[in-house]
């Protein structure tokens, strides 16, 4: 018997040790590049290498990035949503998450992590990819330093013959099966401004778990009922405003003193329609280049709340703008430049840029609406203005309905006649119901506090006239010694 020579390529043996001493090979390169290369490298690396081999493949690849631009990919965050749900034997790692006031846990694929999945026999191939890419160089406190983001995309790997199907059928099918995942344990989210993201300020959510409703909201019902009619018209209005060329958004300014419950109304306004809020801050943003990233960021069915706009920004100086931005102020070791105008935050309220977003409110506070440019009030910027007065025999009602759990009691009528007299915020009345659970010691302190409040408002009214008086008679002394001193000149 002659035996086969050893590198003959059709010797098994001579076979298993090139395979052996090829995955050898692969396995010194993968650790000198981990150890002596730069992760935001290795990425780049590995897709060049993928992107080689798949030269000769029958596959393809499709990249889903995170931004489009400025914007959000839909899709990419249909398929976190989508691939959490799924579960597959070569995923090895997962990020699971919970809120403390959240009763499911929040699972999603960690980097680099990879998941098989299959639609109408065609196999996919996921796989999540995470790295650090610079945003570019800054100088603080005189010295510069690199600022880093992290750069996230999905790989969708299958057979070119597929692309048809992936395309017009499994893509769509991802997107409303992420839909109906995301409907089916949505967690309202508050979203600020923040570092996250591809630039400095892209928002960052925390859960919203206010439980203002419009039934404890102490208001008038009528008011009440307004706003209800006004949000189911608005969200059932989509083909409308289609129809009528205009963007599906609408505008509310709720303005009256502190206390009288505007951010309620809010919190009320959003767990009635089940849409996140985004709580703007304008003195935070550098330009309107900054207030354009934000609002392309904003998702559909949301709320954008801007806060106390009078003293947020100077927006009803219009003449101003001009020299706010040829200001350069020095913060932390480098020059800032503040261009947020009037004509950019009106572009960004109902120009092309407000388009951005479909089905969503505007919502301005204000404890001075005669500080507002007329510009930012009229119908198409906010179209429903609504007055959030001190509180009424109506709203005291249902305080003590929510506080003390009474509907009736002999010191109501008294209370109520104080009330309409007394200007109390309902912020005032909830703090006094508050302070004991026994409704009779509740009441009675009810009626010492809006007697001593009258009281007092009537001192300051008293103090006010004799104040305007004495400066009447000033002025008046003032003018009889111009005019001695002008008839001595004569």
């Amino acid at each position: 018997m002659v035996t086969p020579p050893l590198n003959d390529s059709k010797n098994p043996i001579a076979v298993a040790e090139a395979a052996l001493s090829a995955a050898a090979s692969v396995m010194v390169v993968q650790s000198v590049v981990r150890t002596f290369m730069p992760p935001e490298f290795q990425g780049f690396l590995f897709s060049g290498i993928r992107g080689f081999l798949s030269r000769f493949r029958s596959e393809m690849t499709m990249v889903i990035e995170q931004y489009d631009g400025y914007a959000q990919n839909e899709l990419f965050g249909a398929a976190q949503v989508f691939l959490a749900a799924k579960q597959s034997p070569s995923m090895t790692r997962m990020r699971v998450t919970k809120s403390p006031k959240e009763n499911h846990f929040n699972l999603a694929m960690d980097r680099n992590q990879k998941l098989e999945d299959t639609f109408h026999g065609v196999k996919l191939k996921w796989v999540f990819v995470s790295r650090q890419v610079d945003s570019g160089n800054r100088v603080h406190q005189g010295r510069n330093s690199t600022a880093k983001h992290e750069e996230q995309y999905f790989e969708l790997t299958f057979d070119k013959k597929h692309r048809e199907i992936v395309v017009k059928s499994y893509l769509p099918f991802l997107i409303d099966e992420a839909k109906s995942i995301k409907q089916g344990k949505k967690t309202l989210k508050l979203y600020t401004p923040g570092s996250n993201g591809p630039y400095p300020g892209a928002w960052s959510p925390v859960n919203l778990d206010h439980p203002a409703t419009f039934q404890t909201l102490a208001m008038d019902l009528e008011l009440k009922k307004k706003i209800m009619d006004d949000l189911d018209r608005f969200v059932r209005r989509r083909e409308y405003y289609r129809r009528v060329g205009k963007a599906w958004k609408r505008g509310y300014l709720l303005y009256g003193p502190p206390g009288t419950g505007k951010s309620s109304l809010v919190a009320a306004m959003a767990n009635y329609l089940n849409f996140d809020i985004y709580d703007l801050e304008l003195s935070g943003l550098l330009s309107n280049a900054d207030l354009r990233r934000l609002l392309v960021e904003t998702k559909n069915q949301s709320i954008l709340v801007v806060e106390d706009i009078d003293c947020t920004i100077q927006l009803q100086d219009r003449k101003s703008e001009t020299q706010a931005a040829n200001m350069n102020l020095m913060l932390m070791g480098y020059k800032r430049q503040y261009q947020v105008t009037l004509s950019g935050f009106l572009n960004f309220i109902d120009g092309l840029w407000s388009s951005c977003s479909d089905e969503r409110i505007i919502v301005f506070t204000t404890n001075h609406i005669e500080k507002l440019d007329p510009a930012l009030l009229r119908p198409g910027r906010m179209d429903l203005h609504i007055p959030m007065s001190y509180c009424t025999p109506c709203g005291f009602r249902l305080l003590a309905s929510n506080y003390l759990g009474i509907d009736h009691h002999e010191l109501f009528g008294q209370i109520e006649s104080a009330i309409t007299t007394a200007r109390v915020t309902p912020a005032e009345v909830a703090e006094q119901l508050m302070k004991c659970d026994e409704p009779e010691v509740a009441l009675g302190d009810m009626v010492s506090f809006l007697i001593n409040h009258k009281r007092k408002e009537n001192e300051e009214v008293i103090e006010e006239r004799v104040g305007r008086s004495q400066l009447v008679e000033e002025n008046g002394m003032r003018e009889e010694e111009s005019s001695e001193c002008e008839l001595l000149e004569e």
